[in-house]
């Protein structure tokens, strides 16, 4: 069950057993995390976000006792989850005509229909061309739909920082797009 805005009503219940030890709740935040997480993951990290993602899930679960605010809990995994992708990312570039995974966690009915499947794919293509800060900052941005300033937080950037990323990043997706296009 959910409320209007898509979250479940007894998250902060359910977070509060998890971190007192209930393993059935931790069971069922983990599952409720796995795929937001990959989601978070998979646009960044490329190829590694499977692995990623589950480092994340890791930092996660070892960290859960350290949420202050159980409603919190999709922010803060978040938060996790771009850093460790940004770190993967960081580690082993992409190697050119890779493509991005399906997210963790989801199937093929959450893809984009036959009709999106080429631009989709032109999308992951043109993203993969861009270095990693930069996929993360348009992920975190456009995606997930954060203000800078919230960007600048998870990232543990400066907001001047984020602001000049954003700009190359966008700056470097429309000449790749138009380079693929022309």
């Amino acid at each position: 069950m959910t409320d209007a805005d898509g979250r479940r009503p007894d998250l902060a219940r359910l977070v509060r057993a998890a971190q007192q030890g209930d393993a059935f709740a931790l069971d069922e935040v983990v599952g409720l995390l796995m795929p937001y997480v990959g989601r978070v993951c998979a646009p960044i990290a490329l190829q590694d976000a499977p692995d990623a993602a589950q480092e994340a899930m890791i930092a996660i679960v070892r960290n859960l006792h350290r949420l202050t605010s159980p409603e919190a809990l999709f922010g803060w995994a978040r938060v996790i989850a771009a850093r460790e992708a940004v770190r993967f990312a960081s580690r082993a570039p992409s190697a050119p005509g890779c493509r991005a995974p399906t997210a963790p966690g989801t199937t093929a009915d959450e893809q984009p229909d036959a009709r999106d499947g080429e631009l989709a794919a032109d999308i992951r293509d043109v993203l993969e061309r861009l270095p990693p800060d930069h996929r993360a900052v348009l992920t975190l941005r456009h995606v997930e739909g954060l203000d800078e300033q919230s960007v600048a937080g998870i990232l543990d950037l400066p907001l001047g920082t984020v602001r000049s990323r954003l700009f190359r990043a966008r700056r470097g997706f429309r000449t790749a797009w138009t380079t693929e296009d022309g």
